[in-house]
């Protein structure tokens, strides 16, 4: 390769550490643990000259101002994406037959089981697998401490087509309700930027509004962007990809012993509910798979009230108080408690009461945002309460878990109660079924 090449080659698995002199072999030491090389390349100058030599002869000296600081800025033409008819709920008829409903999004694409996909490969490297994947987030443990990283990705491309700055801001809080659902405090993200062509004024557009999105939720919930990168130009026939602004995040857990999962992990457990109840159905994975509708604003996020019911869940899981915490997202409330009683092997029921609604398919399978479901012993509520009321985040009892089905009564009348097993068979089958 020319030196030219050596410079400007974008080659992947590459990472530039500067190391204080002295260190070098202790870095050696590091990179030989991981099987990787490491190899000294130049050193730190004054002058603010970047000098480059090849085989002895010099073949760049060049100031670094111009090109670290004084890079021509390119400004693409931007123009706000037309959006159709606001959705009218009252058009469209409410679920009729709720189990259908919630049988149809256990088993989509979308919402399916991944065990398929992630039990063919090593997902306990190294042994530091302390919760594997199909939680909200993974947990690995760091070794020689007693603290573990969780890691989590998470993106809804549908909001972002609706609205690209709500659907990254949700993007970011939904990371982060993930980790702080294993009891991480979240520390930094990393983002994958992924749209169509930018040479377009509303792909543009729906870049810059994702990033403004992404800044604005990172302020609110202190988090820092360390990394990331640009993928434009995702197009077939020239029809972009929905602007898809995926978060990848890490957070650290004090104490590894007190990582929490998903699913319910005792009979008996009292089901309650941080955040509130809502009915917002707008960009839903109900909407689009009963009504085949992809309309409507993203449900609201309150960045306040999303810090609030975190820290609340971080705090009580490090006190040893919660048996399990699941966030509620896609599928809205109903999907995520049916994912607390099936992720387990055997899996678990739960009975649970919530106060009626407008509409009955909004409070099943409205994606309201700033929720977990919580699972814990009677005698944690109290201390839960206290908890939640310093922290400002609501907080409401819902029912126990237990049984074989998944019992859930709105305002007095039962909506849903079929088998355990049968709701398991669904969400684990569907991808199989559908790679044949």
């Amino acid at each position: 390769m020319t030196p030219y090449e050596i410079m400007l080659s974008e080659s992947q698995e590459r990472m530039l550490v500067v190391v204080r002199r002295g260190a070098e072999e202790r870095i050696r030491e590091v990179f030989r643990k991981w099987d990787l090389e490491s190899v000294p390349v130049g050193t730190v100058t004054e002058g603010g000259r970047l000098k480059v030599r090849f085989r002895g002869a010099k073949v760049a000296d060049i100031p670094v101002k111009p090109i670290s600081e004084g890079a021509p800025v390119l400004k693409r033409p931007t123009r706000p994406q037309e959006n159709g008819a606001p959705l009218d709920l009252a058009r469209l008829k409410d679920v009729a037959n709720p189990l259908r409903a919630l049988k149809g999004l256990l088993g989509s694409l979308n919402l399916c089981s991944r065990d398929w996909i992630y039990r063919q490969y090593d997902h306990m490297v190294r042994t530091n697998t302390i919760v594997r994947p199909g939680s909200d987030a993974a947990v690995i443990r760091i070794k020689g401490s007693p603290h573990a990283l969780a890691l989590t990705t998470d993106c809804n491309s549908r909001y972002c087509m609706l609205d690209p700055r709500a659907g990254a801001r949700q993007a970011v809080a939904e990371a982060a309700r993930n980790l702080a659902c294993s009891g991480a405090v979240p520390q930094a993200l990393t983002d994958c930027l992924n749209f169509g062509n930018p040479e377009r004024p509303e792909v543009m557009w729906q870049f810059s509004e994702c990033v403004d999105g992404i800044t604005e939720a990172c302020h609110a919930l202190e988090i820092p962007v360390v990394s990331g990168n640009v993928s434009f130009y995702n197009e077939t026939e020239g029809k972009g990809i929905y602007p898809t602004p995926t978060i990848g995040m890490v957070g650290i857990i004090e104490d590894a012993r007190a990582a929490v999962q998903s699913s319910f992990q005792r009979e008996g457990d009292l089901v309650v509910l941080l955040g509130r109840m809502g009915e917002e159905l707008g960009g839903s994975e109900y909407l689009f798979q009963a009504h085949h509708r992809e309309e409507g604003p993203p449900p609201a996020l309150d960045l306040a009230l999303e810090e609030a019911v975190q820290y609340a869940c971080i705090e009580a899981i490090g006190e040893g108080l919660i048996s399990s915490a699941h966030d509620c997202s896609d599928g809205g409330f109903a999907v995520a408690l049916a994912e607390c009683c099936i992720q387990r092997d055997a899996g678990v029921g739960a009975e649970v009461e919530i106060p009626a609604g407008a509409r009955l398919d909004a409070l099943l399978f409205g994606e309201t945002q700033s929720r977990i479901l919580l699972s814990l012993p009677q005698a944690s509520l109290a201390r839960i309460e206290k908890i939640c009321e310093e922290r400002e985040a609501p907080l409401a009892v819902l029912g126990k878990v237990g049984g074989n089905k998944m019992k859930v009564t709105v305002g007095g009348e039962v909506a849903l109660q079929p088998a355990v097993s049968e709701l398991r068979k669904i969400w684990r089958d569907a991808l199989p079924e559908w790679m044949g």
